[in-house]
């Protein structure tokens, strides 16, 4: 799967494919996903509530999955990914976010998902650059992602426990846009 991702980001690369936002990141990976696994018996669907895969959903984080990849009969879950593409900077705010949706990817791989991903693209230099004190230092300097994550701004006491251990790299598209691939 993660060799369908480098190639989805080779295609942004080239201009064969444009993103723009998050909801173009999730309409043209998935539409690439579906293309690319040409198996009657694999569906690839958007925006999925967890109840459609399991009974009890009041312990997750999240009811929505950004893209689902199952057999048509439910007996295999076979992928969870978790999109962004932050805009407008609250940089410190999307990466609490981005921790957010490993931990929801977690919680689903637990629950029976046989794959999970985050995948976040950026343009945005601070996403990928600069100090790396505090939250910072998961996505700017390669700080093992793991344990507890407190909210860096507002309420102090919302934090997310991460049950493993992550490692945020970087890749460059073109230009400022870096993506990075995080396999939970």
């Amino acid at each position: 799967m993660k060799e369908k991702f480098e190639k989805f980001s080779q295609l942004v690369e080239s201009g064969q494919v444009e993103i723009y936002n998050e909801f173009s990141l999730q309409h043209e990976l998935g539409l690439y996903l579906r293309s690319a696994i040409q198996d009657a018996k694999v569906k690839v669907q958007f925006e999925r509530n967890v109840s459609f895969f399991f009974d009890s959903i009041n312990s997750f984080r999240k009811k929505e999955i950004d893209i689902s990849i199952f057999l048509t009969d439910k007996s295999r879950k076979l992928c969870a990914i978790e999109l962004k593409y932050p805009r407008n900077g609250q940089y410190p705010e999307q990466m609490f976010s981005f921790c957010r949706d490993i931990h929801f990817l977690e919680q689903l791989k637990v629950a029976g998902f046989e794959k999970a991903y985050f995948i976040v693209f950026a343009d945005e230099k601070p996403f990928y650059e600069g100090k790396a004190d505090g939250i910072y230092g998961y996505f700017r300097s390669g700080r093992t992602l793991s344990g507890t994550i407190q909210k860096p701004t507002g309420s102090r006491d919302d934090f997310i426990e991460i049950g493993g251990s992550y490692s945020v790299c970087w890749s460059t598209v073109r230009g400022d846009l870096k993506f990075a691939i995080v396999e939970v």
